[in-house]
């Protein structure tokens, strides 16, 4: 493991962010289905946009970069940048297929208002 992510992992808490088994299973999937190497992160993040004011963001990403924040949750390694961090704390990641759709689930505490598709929220 490098000094990077080392010295980077030691800054989080396991109340970070929380990832259900059953969001740890489609990532696995997901990255199986789309032939996506083991080795990329689940990169979890936020931006501006959306009709509450922020989106959130999440991909599959091969680059820790130096202020990121690394948790590993049921043998998904998950990355952060800091700024989002600050408004992701707390947040719990699902999976859902069921009546509503199919997709992944942001049940995140700071959330003062979200808007009805569930992609974006405002703090």
């Amino acid at each position: 493991m490098s000094e990077v992510m080392t010295a980077t992992m030691a800054q989080t808490t396991e109340e970070d962010i929380v990832l259900t088994e059953r969001a740890a299973q489609e990532v696995f999937s997901i990255k199986e289905k789309n032939n996506i190497p083991a080795t990329h992160s689940l990169r979890l993040g936020v931006k501006g946009g959306g009709c509450s004011g922020l989106s959130y963001v999440l991909a599959f990403d091969d680059v820790v970069k130096e202020k990121d924040l690394i948790l590993e949750k049921h043998g998904v390694k998950i990355v952060v940048d800091q700024k989002s961090m600050f408004y992701l704390s707390g947040t719990t990641l699902d999976f859902s297929d069921g009546l509503n759709g199919r997709g992944f689930v942001f049940n995140n505490p700071q959330a003062a208002k979200t808007c009805g598709c569930g992609s974006s929220f405002g703090v």
